[in-house]
């Protein structure tokens, strides 16, 4: 077997629009295509062998069991690769169980589809599941347990910590979209203005001076004292010396503890003797060149959480320890204990395995044990000096037995210090009784706080402290998200979505917007090209001044990654047509409508689609959408809109002249076609199209006609606003117009505007785009053909796996095809054919020029260049 690609799908995508979190990998059986599981001896018997656990995979049988009826009967080994891949993920503790497995129209190569948690981990249990099968068709033997630690170890490095996933997870049961902000815990919640972000525990809200005082052990200590607030005494130290003279201040017992440190590291407690103490102390000096000296203060640890000042949770710490059993040693009832299916590796479950370190050593030693000491049966034998749950403690929680004087005290504390998320380290016998009463002291205030100890206690009730933080960030009333019109289509997607957002930023708001040609914010262009992925989306939404964002959806991005987003107010389909055929399995419109769906069907419940009611594709897919649906169409008789109109619905329609939108029976009527811009007079009908389209969006989304009318009015076409699309240059005695068209339904637009150009010489520029179909590039040669007296090939760019030649030569063909005597040339650089056509335009006047370019820029500079001399000298 071949892996030809592996790629993880983000967003809605053509294998589901609400399971965002996909890998596709296109693979190649090769001689597997002819061995089914049934043909291939004893592979049930090793599959069940290796993945017992699998016979809970009920596959399309609906029973248990179901997935291994099928590998009996005979499946193939695409089929059996999606079910190794979700299972292995499950044992390496990631539980999930979507997939999809497609044979694509090439033999013997199939799409598996699966789902994942960790998107690397997900690339790897791809790739783990091809060896694997591999090694079972062979009867190798395996080492499974080598990918499962793998994936393991590849979680915990990029997996959010427990804390972050917490508040993440909290966001998407309260519909809040969230984005991670590079590989570590940073993450933005909502989208461009609404956008709120925190990295771990640490809010955009918290205050940059109380993280200051709270990673000062020092000054905490300080400002806490000064609020008549019950700290252990003591102080710091930098040398030998002045940890002599805080223990002759305080005397024994004492803790030391690095001043910048956290988990506990650097820690030693219960210290009793000077040697012990001097030991400590260079410990504590790896990891800060100041250290604490406290009091030891004998009790329990507690910590209580405090968010947006209320205190949420508390919880009593209790550090990793076994218990003696008379029979076993310290290191055999540390495996023991590791065993308990509540600990696991890193944060996957909600105790961690207890690890042996230098602290464990030391803790042993000072009672004179070892690892291989067997401890009276009952006794306690602590392991860690501290009780983090990263080092394998556990935790009680106490939230509804602390006293009303201690909550009172810990919600002032926070208030003191200024954090709006503050974990406060309590040693008291118990926190029933005020502090003030049983000698509780508080030993730190943390920043960042650690919140699995409250999620998921070994013991008592689990706390969701992630709730009040969203309480916090996004209180009743404040929207997470912005609006969204994402536009997808065959052709028009660009302009329309440019006249969209020009509609939008009239009405006040700070509209970002992608398109093929770049990311831009209010007009500003902020990255050039290609920008209709889902990277360029995730680009507006992070803005956090953008107040509205239209994108325009490609083919391309939907395919290889999925949508951008979670979904959308309004989602438009301009037209439906032949393009890009033959390319990552889209053989047949059918195909690629399956694609442009994705965006009509990310709609969001109460929002819009708007579909092109004269296109097939599009009235089909209308009958898939669970949102409201509003039509667009050329034709007021369109036998679609009138179905939809006379139940009610709302469309946009070209009536006697004018861009007319239809509510039910009446009529609303915005704009005269000839008075907006981009339709060239009403000559350009494609352009009507977009027109009806951006008016209708508008409508849809809340403006008042009068408003939408002004913009239709001032969207003027120009390199400046419609870069490509139909930018026509006024020379003395001739015109060059500039267009994006490159398909046959593109160059079917242009010939029609063309026959409302009056001229007795119109002159061509054409290319193939080598990624396209025989019949396509053919096609569009003939339509060419059909529109001008001269044609100019052109060929220097998008050869795409093509030669210049066989591109040009397919243009030949077209042309020929046509049986219409036109003349032509090949001058294959664009810049070069460009200057020819101006130089043949000067010697007749009237020429009409259209060069259908693919390098918008170089086209327009070139041209531009030539107006400006003639100018110039006018």
């Amino acid at each position: 077997m071949k892996i030809l690609s592996i790629q993880a799908l983000r967003g809605p995508n053509v294998w589901s629009i609400h399971r965002k979190k996909l890998i596709q990998m296109r693979l190649d059986l090769e001689d597997l295509e002819n061995k089914p599981t049934n043909k291939i001896k004893g592979f049930l018997s090793r599959l069940k062998k290796m993945f017992p656990s699998m016979y809970e995979h009920r596959c399309s049988e609906g029973v248990p069991g179901g997935f291994f009826m099928r590998v009996k009967e005979g499946t193939w080994m695409g089929h059996v690769i999606e079910h190794i891949a979700l299972e292995i993920q499950t044992l390496a503790g990631m539980d999930t169980g979507f997939g999809r497995t497609r044979q694509t129209k090439t033999p013997g190569v199939y799409n598996v589809v699966f789902s994942y948690v960790e998107e690397k981990v997900g690339i790897y249990a791809a790739e783990a599941a091809v060896r694997i099968a591999e090694a079972l068709v062979k009867g190798e033997e395996y080492d499974l347990q080598k990918d499962i630690q793998k994936m393991r170890e590849i979680r915990e490095e990029v997996r959010l910590g427990p804390s972050t996933g917490s508040i993440v997870e909290e966001a998407i049961a309260r519909d809040i979209p969230w984005i991670r902000l590079g590989t570590n815990s940073l993450v933005q919640l909502g989208y461009g203005v609404n956008q709120m972000r925190f990295q771990a525990t640490i809010t955009c809200k918290t205050s940059n001076i109380a993280v200051e005082i709270a990673c000062d052990k020092e000054e905490t200590k300080r400002m806490l004292a000064n609020n008549a607030i019950p700290v252990a005494k003591g102080d710091t130290c930098v040398d030998e010396e002045d940890l002599a003279r805080v223990i002759k201040k305080i005397g024994y017992p004492i803790v030391i503890k690095p001043l910048d440190g956290n988990h506990g590291k650097g820690a030693s407690i219960n210290v009793k003797t000077w040697e012990a103490a001097l030991e400590g102390f260079k410990h504590a000096k790896k990891y800060s060149r100041r250290v604490i000296v406290e009091q030891f203060i004998t009790g329990y640890d507690f910590r209580v959480l405090v968010i947006d000042h209320k205190v949420v949770a508390a919880a009593q710490r209790i550090p990793a320890h076994v218990k003696g059993d008379g029979k076993h040693t310290i290191q055999e009832l540390i495996d023991i204990e590791n065993k308990d299916p509540r600990r696991g590796y890193g944060h996957e479950n909600v105790l961690t395995e207890i690890s042996v370190d230098r602290d464990t050593l030391d803790l042993l030693a000072k009672k004179g044990y070892t690892l291989e000491t067997i401890p009276p049966k009952g006794e306690i034998v602590y392991l860690k000096s501290t009780a983090n749950l990263s080092t394998g403690g556990t935790s009680i929680d106490v939230t509804d037995l602390m006293h009303p004087e201690n909550v009172f005290l810990a919600e002032r504390i926070s208030r003191v210090i200024g954090l709006d998320i503050c974990g406060i380290d309590i040693m008291a016998p118990n926190l029933t009784e005020p502090l003030s009463e049983n000698g509780g002291v508080i030993l730190e205030v943390n920043a960042a706080p650690g919140f699995r100890m409250h999620l998921a206690p070994a013991e008592g009730l689990p706390r969701n402290v992630a709730a009040p933080v969203l309480d916090m960030l996004y209180p009743p009333g404040k929207p997470s998200r912005i609006p969204i019109i994402a536009v997808t289509g065959t052709n028009g997607k660009t302009t329309t979505t440019r006249l969209i957002a020009h509609i939008v930023k009239n009405m006040g708001y700070r509209v970002g917007f992608t398109t093929s040609d770049g990311i831009y914010v209010q007009n500003h262009l902020l990255e050039k090209g290609d920008t209709t992925g889902p990277y360029s989306t995730e680009f507006i939404l992070k803005d956090p001044t953008v107040e509205f964002a239209v994108l325009e959806c490609a083919r391309g991005g939907i395919l290889r990654a999925g949508l951008g987003f979670s979904r959308c107010d309004i989602g438009i389909i301009t037209n439906i047509a032949e393009d890009h055929l033959g390319l990552n399995d889209i053989e047949t419109l059918d195909d690629l409508a399956r694609v442009k769906a994705v965006v009509p069907k990310s709609v969001k419940p109460d929002g819009w689609a708007i579909l092109n009611a004269e296109n097939e594709y599009c009235v089909k897919i209308a009958k898939e959408l669970e949102c409201n649906v509003a039509y667009f169409s050329m034709d007021e008789e369109n036998p679609v809109v009138k179905r939809h109109c006379k139940a009610g619905g709302i469309a946009c329609v070209y009536e006697n002249g004018f861009v007319t939108i239809k509510k039910g029976e009446w009529k609303i009527r915005v704009e005269k076609a000839t008075h907006i811009p981009i339709t060239m007079g009403g000559k350009a009908k494609f352009m009507i199209a977009n027109a009806l389209t951006a008016t209708l969006a508008g409508y849809l989304a809340g403006f008042k006609t009068e408003d939408i009318k002004v913009s239709l009015g001032t969207f003027i076409p120009s390199p400046a606003q419609t870069p490509g699309r139909m930018n026509i240059f006024n020379f003395r005695n001739f015109q060059v117009m500039i267009d994006f068209a490159h398909n046959p339904a593109g160059y079917l637009a242009i010939e029609e505007f063309l026959a409302n150009v009056d001229s007795p010489y119109k002159i061509g520029i054409i290319a193939g785009v080598g990624d396209r179909r025989d019949q396509d590039i053919m096609e569009c040669a003939t339509i060419a053909a059909r529109m001008f007296d001269h044609i100019i090939i052109r060929q220097e760019k998008h050869l795409r796996g093509r030669t210049e030649q066989e591109i040009i030569d397919l243009i030949l063909k077209g042309i020929k095809k046509s049986k219409r005597k036109v003349t032509h040339e090949v001058i294959r650089k664009e810049v070069d054919a460009l200057k020819h056509a101006i130089s043949l335009a000067q010697t007749r006047k009237g020429t009409f020029i259209t060069a259908l370019s693919d390098v918008i820029d170089n086209a327009i500079d070139v041209v531009q260049e030539y107006l400006d001399k003639e100018i110039e000298t006018s």
